[in-house]
């Protein structure tokens, strides 16, 4: 007797949050220029004396250049570009008030849920993927189920930049389980909290935003992908996880109970880029041409590669690696320049805003990288 096939799911509506706060990179750059002209003022002797090492000043023609990013959304400047401070000023809210993560989520939610032709009470799980997790518990998707009004279940995850992807799976299989019937995947990244703006290297990279996507098995489905975003049945999901340290981060509750104390710079994003760039694109590469051969996919028919948005030269070294040439942006779009990199949110961002021009049949692929090393795609079609 033949196996039955797997259920169908697909994506009925997408969502995003922008923050209404921009930094373009002149305004890092000269935020970062004062902060290291009083750091090495202030270590005169010990730079002197070769016991510390003086900082770099930033460049800002080298930060588009190198990454591809002119601006970035941030829930808060004012603190980020204060050189005394560079992080955001956030008021402390009670138990009473929804959180941070929960209230940029919901207009996300809530435009996914729109698009599906969806309310919160038909939701039945929520998984909220995100690099920068507000707080270990309760978790912030449980906050968010509560503020829908969904029913059923919910839970934080965590895979750094891929934790969209990884959520996106998790959601089709709850869904051709039987354990969900109505699921919400949302990605709030405050980058800007666990960015370390006091350092060349790293003080550019990152922008907060929120994604939202909403899940259903497609027989279940009310938008019948006749509108302008349509609906995009999920032909495959595939993940892979590698261990390296050239991504980290090393904030935690075991911090306090460590014998030594951290630098602090350990407990916020530090990255080895050459590193990264070298051991990542090729990864991803394999990754991407291994989905798609094993959901018989060729290729030069995908039609749009939706990226992770870390950096503009490996988009454009990985997507060369899986056609066999560099692709033109609408073949890969870039939001980079606007949003910077968002983490998890990047590559739902491209696809969010750059699908609506797409034919019925048209194949596309979702694809994350990041720490762990984590990576994960989702092979669509518009239906």
């Amino acid at each position: 007797m033949a196996a039955p096939l797997p259920v169908s799911v697909s994506i009925t509506g997408t969502g995003l949050f922008t923050p209404s706060e921009s930094i373009s990179n002149a305004e890092l750059a000269a935020s970062l220029t004062a902060s290291v002209e009083k750091y090495n003022a202030d270590h005169a002797d010990e730079i002197a004396a070769g016991t510390v090492e003086a900082r770099a000043l930033p460049d800002e023609e080298f930060i588009e250049k190198a990454s591809g990013i002119s601006s970035r959304f941030v829930v808060e400047k004012s603190g980020v570009l204060d050189p005394d401070r560079m992080r955001p000023h956030l008021p402390t809210r009670s138990e009473d008030e929804l959180s941070v993560t929960a209230e940029m989520a919901l207009p996300a939610i809530r435009e996914a849920l729109v698009q599906a032709g969806r309310t919160g009470a038909d939701v039945d799980a929520v998984i909220l993927g995100a690099s920068n997790l507000q707080r270990a518990y309760p978790a912030v998707a449980i906050e968010i189920q509560d503020a829908l009004g969904a029913g059923g279940w919910a839970f934080d995850m965590n895979v750094a930049c891929s934790s969209a992807t990884f959520s996106i799976q998790s959601a089709v299989d709850a869904l051709r389980n039987g354990t969900a019937s109505c699921v919400v995947v949302v990605n709030p990244e405050i980058t800007s909290g666990h960015n370390n703006f006091e350092l060349r290297d790293h003080h550019f990279i990152f922008g907060d935003a929120c994604t939202a996507l909403v899940l259903e098995r497609t027989d279940d489905a009310v938008n019948d992908g006749s509108g302008d975003h349509g609906r995009w049945d999920v032909l495959g999901t595939k993940l892979a996880t590698q261990f390296s340290n050239n991504i980290r981060n090393d904030f935690g509750f075991l911090n306090e109970s460590e014998d030594d104390p951290r630098d602090p710079h350990e407990l916020v994003f530090r990255q080895n880029g050459q590193s990264v760039f070298k051991e990542v694109c090729p990864l991803v590469v394999q990754h991407i041409s291994g989905h798609l051969e094993e959901v018989e996919v060729a290729a030069p028919d995908v039609r749009r590669f939706w990226l992770h948005q870390a950096n503009l030269k490996m988009n454009q070294l990985i997507a060369k690696g899986v056609l066999g040439r560099v692709p033109d942006t609408d073949e890969a779009p870039v939001i980079l320049d606007e949003y910077a990199n968002t983490s998890s949110a990047g590559s739902v961002i491209a696809f969010h805003k750059h699908r609506a021009d797409l034919d019925a049949g048209d194949l596309g692929v979702i694809c994350s990288f990041g720490a762990g090393y984590s990576v994960g795609s989702i092979v669509v079609r518009r239906a």
